[in-house]
């Protein structure tokens, strides 16, 4: 595995390059954590560039700046939406990348995300990390989420399908927002998978969220797939009227 330091992606200065020779990792030290780039070596950027906004650093507006980025739920417009411009903290131990974001001063909560690159298979596991440095407790859940590149979908699996005449309990919840249209031609609604198109020709916002136990959600995009794993337990109280996984799309 080979990192690079004061690797320079999109106008930021201080990003870090981690590759297995086969895929890359970008990330920016410059604002985040941010996670800017991931995709196979010389390929496309499997995550979202926002070009207008990338070399930008600094101010109190918050910018979506593409890639991945490391929020907590559930929204809040005032709590979730603290501007991550500023350089954050780095260590590398010869196998991990942590970053470290400093206290944010209206919420008094602290991100960590400690990156880990594997030798094989593309296999890339991130930890994320809220630190409460509050004197008082908060209830929140680390929310991971991926801005994927526009012209592809997303797949969630369904939960397996079993006969009316023996499975008589609900298997998961299928949680709607406001703006959900559920016949807009965005989504598949099929028997083993969910999808979701992203179409940028499209007009308006959808979003659904579901209660995900298989612990997978995938993106296709122009003949590759990225897949998303993450543990369900059962034990969790989760956001948004109890969903783990969640698909916005919009133009």
């Amino acid at each position: 595995m080979e990192i690079q330091e004061k690797y320079n992606f999109g106008g930021w200065k201080n990003c870090i390059r981690m590759t297995d020779g086969e895929v890359e990792i970008v990330v920016t030290t410059d604002v985040g954590p941010r996670i800017v780039r991931f995709g196979f070596v010389g390929d496309q950027n499997l995550f979202r560039e926002f070009k207008q906004q990338q070399g930008k650093t600094g101010g109190g507006k918050w910018l979506i700046y593409g890639g991945h980025r490391f929020w907590h739920a559930p929204e809040e417009k005032l709590r979730t939406y603290f501007p991550d411009n500023n350089p954050v903290d780095y260590n590398w131990n010869g196998k991990t990348l942590k970053l470290i974001q400093s206290i944010e001063a209206t919420t008094g909560i602290q991100k960590e995300m400690e990156i880990n690159l594997g030798s094989n298979n593309n296999n890339v596991r991130i930890l994320h990390r809220l630190i409460n440095k509050n004197l008082w407790g908060i209830e929140m859940a680390p929310w991971a989420l991926s801005v994927m590149a526009q012209g592809g979908r997303a797949i969630i699996p369904q939960e397996p399908y079993g006969s009316g005449e023996e499975n008589l309990l609900p298997v998961r919840p299928l949680v709607l927002w406001s703006y959900t249209e559920m016949k807009d031609p965005r989504f598949i609604w099929g028997t083993k998978f969910i999808q979701v198109k992203q179409n940028p020709d499209a007009k308006t916002y959808q979003k659904i969220g579901v209660l995900n136990t298989l612990g997978w959600a995938a993106y296709y995009l122009k003949g590759q797939l990225f897949v998303k794993r993450y543990n369900y337990n059962p034990k969790a109280r989760y956001p948004d009227f109890g969903v783990n996984t969640e698909i916005y799309t919009n133009p």
